[in-house]
């Protein structure tokens, strides 16, 4: 399984599907070599625009979904050879995407080949953007499975949590003016920032011993401030933008009415950019931790039953928790570490590859992942 998988993986690493600049596309390409290597599946290649292309490929009756997103960040300056020229080296492969997560895609390709067992395959290539479009359209056809797993990098270990994440920009409105005087302390809209920065950090502390299936507290950064003319000028306008990442526990919309609270004067506009719920979504769904931990429960029933090792819960954010919000029982389970995703000169081992093939080709083809398949979720 191993050569067939680093076969695959080389050719899947020599397509371009760097995002952004978002141009992938259904014709020709990574799709078409996909779409080559399925004998015997039913294939369905569907352009969802803006770079955002998904394959979606099905054998027999399967009850488990595999996901893996193919498009890749951009590569840096700092690789020291090129980025789509996958090298073999000694305990390792080398090669953009080869660890996030071209290596599961090659794998599961192998492993499909490797018998005829029922499979069922998403192909996505959209991950990178932030723009999930393949995985809302995949979600609105309510096809049945027992279960989802997503592959990310998870050294060969089921992840049953993961933290959401949530994104705001914030304006704030003074009034300009010379700054030799006393202040009004809303006057300045700097000032407005640093102050609500002062109490979300201070809220942020305050939750720190809550906990969720071994992760702790609430991750909080303020990423950027801008604002203000000059150092003698009382500053008439600020933005700032902030994000955080729940656990799977906390309700999101409470937090956000609790920051946007923060700010004296109310900030002229408050406005949250982007969400990603947690894994499971059992808070995102009723408002419930104990939901959230029942959903955690049903996942790793799913691990037992396919034989993955389970690890632990994860900071990083994946869009199994998309696949969960959508009423699916999910987990993450790839080869590699995240600590190689987005790096130059990333690789992936040949023990995490040979782990993983191993493992989808026992779940396809040893009838784990077969099932009696219906048509709505």
């Amino acid at each position: 399984m191993l050569e067939q998988t680093l076969d695959h993986l080389e050719h899947l690493v020599a397509f371009d599907t760097r995002n952004p600049p978002r141009a992938i596309t259904a014709q020709g390409g990574i799709f078409d070599y996909i779409r080559a290597q399925l004998p015997g599946f039913a294939i369905e290649v569907i352009d969802h625009g803006a770079g955002a292309v998904s394959l979606y490929a099905v054998r027999g009756a399967p009850k488990v979904l595999f996901n893996v997103h193919l498009d890749t960040v951009p590569d840096s300056p700092a690789w020291t050879a090129d980025p789509h020229a996958m090298r073999r080296l000694d305990d390792r492969v080398v090669g953009l995407g080869v660890c996030d997560i071209k290596g599961a895609a090659a794998a599961l390709i192998a492993a499909a080949n490797a018998g005829d067992g029922d499979a069922a395959f998403l192909f996505s290539s959209d991950e990178e953007a932030n723009d999930p479009r393949c995985i809302a359209a995949f979600l609105a056809r309510g096809l049945r499975f027992d279960a989802v797993l997503v592959a990310e990098p998870t050294q060969c270990e089921a992840v049953l949590a993961h933290r959401g994440i949530s994104s705001v920009l914030m304006r704030f409105a003074g009034r300009a003016g010379h700054a030799s005087g006393r202040q009004d302390p809303a006057a300045s809209a700097l000032h407005q920032a640093v102050r609500w920065g002062d109490r979300a950090l201070d809220h942020v502390a305050s939750l720190e011993r809550a906990r969720f299936g071994g992760l702790t507290g609430l991750r909080f950064n303020i990423g950027r401030i801008d604002g203000g003319i000059k150092a003698n000028m009382i500053a008439p306008e600020a933005e700032l933008r902030f994000g955080f990442r729940p656990l799977p526990s906390m309700d999101v919309d409470d937090l956000l009415a609790t920051f946007a609270g923060f700010a004296e004067p109310a900030a002229a506009h408050f406005e949250e950019t982007f969400r990603g719920p947690s894994l499971p979504s059992g808070a995102a769904l009723d408002g419930s931790a104990a939901r959230a931990e029942e959903r955690r429960l049903a996942a790793r029933d799913v691990a037992d039953a396919l034989e993955l090792p389970i690890g632990n819960a994860v900071d990083f954010w994946t869009e199994a928790s998309l696949f969960s919000a959508g009423g699916y029982t999910a987990l993450v389970y790839g080869p590699g570490d995240i600590a190689q995703a987005h790096t130059a000169d990333e690789f992936v081992t040949l023990d995490q590859l040979q782990r993983y093939a191993d493992s989808v080709h026992r779940i396809i083809n040893g009838g784990l992942a077969a099932g009696p398949h219906h048509e709505a979720v």
